[in-house]
């Protein structure tokens, strides 16, 4: 396919996924802003992308003409998308294209573009007229009228699903509902979370940090952004008239993944994930088992009547010592290593051990103290007894070893 020497890509914006005030052009100096700036992700739309930006254009210049740029961003599409695109900007001046060689995902294109573009209203539609392009008016008067959000839902008045089978509505309804359960807040405040389709204003979402997993950027966008008043705008979901569906199962995993990620870096669970850290209590957990696995080998070389033959008490004693020390030495290198990096003296790692030691011994009392009430009073099973002490006291271990033993101070 030949391409004209005039014709270039939009380059790729690097860097955190944030969407500046004012978008810097390829020289640096800021872009003519317009009023709206429509992004399209596309992988392996080479058969739909003509009709989509023709239909896109007829639309537009009724009631925007000039005044707006679709930008589509291709993922490197083997069947050279960004090529049929970038082929059509002569004959769309309003058109851009860029092209993704090094990064993938819908959520990731869709901030992309908008850090490229210039307008003051940024949207998102598919490549596929799987969401028709007329809607776009109405999303747009709902901006004008001041709504900070206009989203496309197919669970509003006007709004449903052209032919879809009894699973995939069920899917579909069944990941909204969790959605519900784990995210309220957010997903509470729309009646189609899962909309590919919608407007929204710059500011709203300028300088916010976007963190997405998989397709849904909605989500992000009402998780992060500073959303206040939201339309919505009932539309018919079509069914593809090119190509083949991207839906998979993957795609439900990493909405679920996208659901618990906000919902652990926003509100209450923030804040619990602050003052009681999630991923260092796993790596402490797993240090812990490294130790018993130290514990029990010692305990067989030492008093074993084939190996050293000592008595059982002295050998219990210095086996869990040694796994003691094991264990400080894996979370003073990797569970707590972003403390131990600022109090690297050795009088200061001593001080660490002498309360690693401590706290420790504090645990076997309260693990031995658990074990005989919950056995003795609540569960007469000792396996499963202990195995609640245990858990009791690594809790206990690693609390109070995060609040007493590596506790940020000042270092002289």
């Amino acid at each position: 396919m030949s391409i004209n020497k005039t014709q270039s890509l939009l380059p790729v914006p690097v860097g955190n996924l944030q969407v500046p005030e004012f978008p810097p052009t390829s020289s640096g100096v800021t872009g003519q802003p317009i009023q709206f700036s429509l992004i399209i992700p596309t992988y392996k739309e080479s058969g739909n992308i003509r009709n989509v930006v023709e239909k896109l254009t007829q639309i537009l210049d009724e009631f925007i003409p000039g005044d707006y740029e679709l930008i589509v961003v291709d993922d490197d599409s083997p069947d050279g998308t960004w090529e049929v695109a970038l082929s059509l900007t002569s004959e769309y001046p309003q058109l851009q294209v860029m092209r993704r060689q090094e990064e993938r995902g819908l959520s990731t294109a869709v901030i992309r573009g908008w850090q490229a573009a210039r307008g003051s209203i940024l949207g998102v539609i598919d490549g596929d007229l799987q969401h028709p392009p007329h809607v776009l008016q109405e999303l747009f008067t709902n901006i004008q009228r001041g709504a900070d959000l206009a989203v496309a839902s197919r669970h509003v008045d006007g709004g449903g699903v052209s032919s879809w089978s009894f699973i995939r509505r069920f899917l579909s309804r069944g990941a909204q509902l969790l959605g519900l359960m784990i995210l309220p807040r957010v997903l509470g405040r729309v009646s189609d979370p899962m909309s590919g389709y919608f407007m929204v204003r710059r500011h709203c979402i300028t300088n916010a940090t976007f963190n997405p997993v998989g397709y849904k950027i909605l989500l992000e966008v009402i998780g992060r952004g500073q959303v206040d008043e939201i339309a919505e705008v009932g539309y018919v979901f079509c069914e593809r008239q090119e190509g083949e569906s991207k839906v998979t199962w993957k795609q439900y995993v990493d909405y679920i993944r996208h659901l618990i990620r906000l919902r652990v870096s926003t509100g209450r669970l923030r804040r619990i994930n602050e003052s009681f850290p999630l991923d260092k209590f796993i790596r402490f957990g797993l240090v812990g088992l490294s130790g018993v696995f130290v514990d029990m080998a010692l305990l067989y070389l030492l008093s074993d009547p084939a190996a050293l033959g000592w008595p059982l008490t002295r050998s219990k004693l210095i086996a869990s010592e040694i796994a003691i020390f094991n264990n400080f030495l894996w979370n003073d290198a990797w569970t707590f290593a972003d403390v131990s990096m600022q109090q690297q003296g050795w009088s200061q790692r001593i001080k660490r051990f002498v309360k690693f030691n401590l706290v420790c011994f504090a645990g076997v009392v309260l693990n031995v103290l658990i074990l005989n009430i919950v056995f003795n009073y609540l569960i007469p099973n000792r396996y499963i007894a202990n195995l609640i002490a245990i858990a009791i006291a690594t809790v206990w271990n690693f609390w109070v070893n995060l609040r007493l033993s590596w506790r940020v101070t000042q270092v002289k």
